[in-house]
């Protein structure tokens, strides 16, 4: 390997995720841009990996982006990690990846854990469509600008949130969104691992005096357009694309009504009359 950024994604709770090409890529670059060295030192200690790191992170990620690009220039590997999960998601890595790709550098991934696409799988909402929100600022202007612009989002929405947050951030997606389902996804892969399906009303109300620990994931329903409510027709429609996909009938019947809120009978009745 010479001459290349790798964008390594690492474990977000359970050191026994990583997979072996990213241990592979740790032992094997000429340095690691690592946005918490004291984090990272400890999953290179667990595996035995002795490399020369150099902090990469929020407040000075302009001028050691160009001091990485240059070593990277000059010949050098470089595996870009986060404390966790993937680099340049919701993360500064983003700027050194977009940094490398202005100056030619060749830019590879080795994916690893995300905690928004666990939290998804997690959820037991739809995600068949979703939209990743990140953090929701604390400046009060931004934060009322970005709820604003999700107030009306048809689709399933994930926002990361820290523990001493939660009660605000609850409280102020309720009083923006309404009552909707959700739900909150904390510390994944971890010892306490836990998936708590309520509705924005209900967390608002309990999580005002009673906090939650870990990292958090919050999973929030879209909004449902009543002014267009699905047909039956669309319902079929839906289930046959399921079933040219490779579904079976009855699974892509009851996924179509799942998504519809209709009925499966009807549904798989009318699939087998086409």
């Amino acid at each position: 390997m010479s001459g290349k950024l790798y964008i390594v994604g690492t474990p977000i709770g359970n050191l026994g995720d990583i997979s072996p090409r990213a241990l592979e890529t740790l032992e094997k670059c000429d340095f690691i841009a690592a946005e918490d060295t004291r984090v990272t030192v400890k999953l290179l200690n667990h595996f035995e990996i002795k490399k020369p790191m150099i902090s990469y992170f929020e407040h000075n990620r302009r001028e050691k982006g160009e001091l990485i690009a240059e070593r990277i220039l000059q010949g050098e590997t470089c595996a870009l990690v986060t404390d966790a999960g993937m680099p340049a998601v919701s993360d500064p890595g983003e700027d050194l990846v977009a940094l490398c790709h202005e100056k030619g550098i060749e830019v590879r991934v080795v994916p690893g854990p995300s905690a928004f696409v666990a939290a998804a799988a997690l959820s037991g909402l739809s995600v068949g469509r979703f939209t990743f929100e990140g953090f929701i600022s604390v400046n009060k202007q931004s934060r009322r600008e970005h709820l604003a612009s999700v107030a009306h989002e048809k689709r399933t929405m994930i926002f990361y949130e820290a523990p001493h947050k939660l009660s605000a951030t609850l409280k102020d997606l309720y009083e923006t969104l309404g009552d909707r389902r959700m739900a909150i996804v904390r510390e994944i892969t971890k010892i306490h691992e836990e998936v708590i399906r309520t509705t924005l009303a209900e967390a608002a109300l309990r999580y005002a005096e009673e906090p939650l620990k870990g990292e958090i994931v919050l999973v929030v329903e879209g909004e449902k357009n009543e002014s267009s409510a699905v047909t039956l027709e669309d319902a079929v429609t839906l289930a046959n694309e399921y079933i040219a996909g490779g579904l079976s009938a009855s699974f892509a019947a009851k996924k179509a009504a799942k998504e519809t809120g209709l009925k499966k009978g009807d549904i798989y009745d009318l699939i087998k009359e086409g």
